[in-house]
């Protein structure tokens, strides 16, 4: 029987309405121990703890433990809810129904990158139903909010169940013709969100993709689709991440940070990823409905060794560069500009239905 117990985070401004409002968590627990904390805060997933083979708790994913520090570190997206559209936009330019359509440009002022300045991550989400299993929040985006045409009404359906699996349903509805491509920004590492990198290292991987989207120096799709076989990326049996990692290297930083093609039907949730933490026996499977999965190692965060100014999270934690991972299900990035890309437009009357479940589990300490 799972529980939902809620209590106040914070506070914080609603840059919707600029007024001061309670930011409310929503801790869901099981009768085994598991429990995911969620904030009206951006959607954020604050923490989910999950025992080990021997039956020890960890959070697993990197937040922080006060309205400021996810203020201070917005551009991370630690948990968070992004959109209207997740991940990069191309000049922040489209057309849409043979108008030309300018988004703002967050991101070095070159392209648009999850919802823009004021994103689905920054926005305090209305809470419209708590249920036995868990909570749904909904937020009103605005037409012409961020350069966006249309209003949208998005509800957020989380959910835990007794078997170890976290629930979001993601559904939207659109008053006129727009682009939705909604994404959950949660980072794990199933050691332990304060373990760091050498525990990163020990994961082992598995992604259901043969081909991911190829893009340039700016992660920008250049339309072209490239097999994984035979590179570093392939992850298509339980792969050492660590080992592919040390293969890796990108200027200016090394790692992941990569959208793979799934093979999906819109209809069905379907197993897409798996990630598996050897020493603690902790695994992740990612399943859903959505044809992009986006694969990141935490490239951004600071090399303190280099003198990069530290990034502390909850407890006190040092979050260090590739110390975490996230495996996003989205659409692929820059749709909009490339025809042959899953579309990300939806029409009045259409249900945009995005679903994924995180299902969590400790097995053996091995393999």
């Amino acid at each position: 029987m799972v529980r939902v117990v809620e209590d106040v985070f914070g506070i914080a401004v609603n840059p919707m309405t600029q007024k001061t409002d309670h930011v409310r968590r929503f801790t869901l627990f099981t009768e085994k121990g598991m429990s995911v904390a969620i904030l009206t805060l951006g959607g954020i997933v604050q923490s989910i703890k999950v025992p080990d083979a021997n039956n020890k708790l960890e959070d697993v994913c990197l937040g922080y433990d006060d309205v400021a520090g996810y203020y201070r570190n917005q551009k991370l997206y630690f948990g968070a809810i992004v959109g209207r559209v997740a991940d990069r936009v191309s000049r922040g330019q489209f057309k849409l129904c043979g108008k030309d359509i300018n988004l703002s440009r967050n991101y070095k002022d070159l392209y648009h990158l999850n919802g823009g300045y004021v994103g689905f991550d920054s926005v305090i989400w209305d809470v419209v139903g708590i249920h036995k299993d868990g909570v749904t929040l909904q937020h009103v985006s605005p037409d012409g909010h961020e350069g966006y045409p249309g209003e949208i009404t998005v509800n957020i359906n989380y959910s835990l169940n007794e078997t170890g699996c976290l629930g979001l349903r993601i559904e939207a509805r659109a008053k006129d013709t727009t682009c939705i491509n909604i994404g959950h920004n949660c980072l794990f590492n199933l050691a332990g969100h304060s373990t760091g990198r050498d525990t990163l290292l020990q994961h082992m991987i598995m992604i259901k993709a043969n081909s991911l989207v190829d893009t340039d120096l700016e992660q920008i799709p250049t339309g072209k689709i490239m097999p994984v076989r035979n590179t570093p990326y392939d992850f298509t049996t339980l792969t050492n991440l660590g080992k592919r990692l040390n293969q890796v290297y990108r200027c200016p930083i090394s790692g992941f940070d990569n959208n793979y093609c799934v093979d999906v039907d819109p209809n069905l949730v379907k197993l897409v990823a798996r990630a598996v933490h050897p020493c603690s026996g902790r695994f992740m499977e990612i399943h859903t409905n959505q044809p992009g999965l986006h694969f990141y190692t935490a490239n951004s965060l600071p090399e303190e060794e280099r003198g990069d100014i530290p990034n502390v999270g909850k407890g006190g934690t040092h979050y260090a560069q590739h110390g975490a991972f996230s495996l996003r299900t989205q659409k692929y990035p820059d749709a909009m500009n490339n025809s042959d890309f899953p579309t990300t437009i939806v029409n009045p009357g259409q249900l945009y239905d995005h679903q994924v479940v995180y299902r969590f589990g400790a097995c053996p300490k091995r393999v």
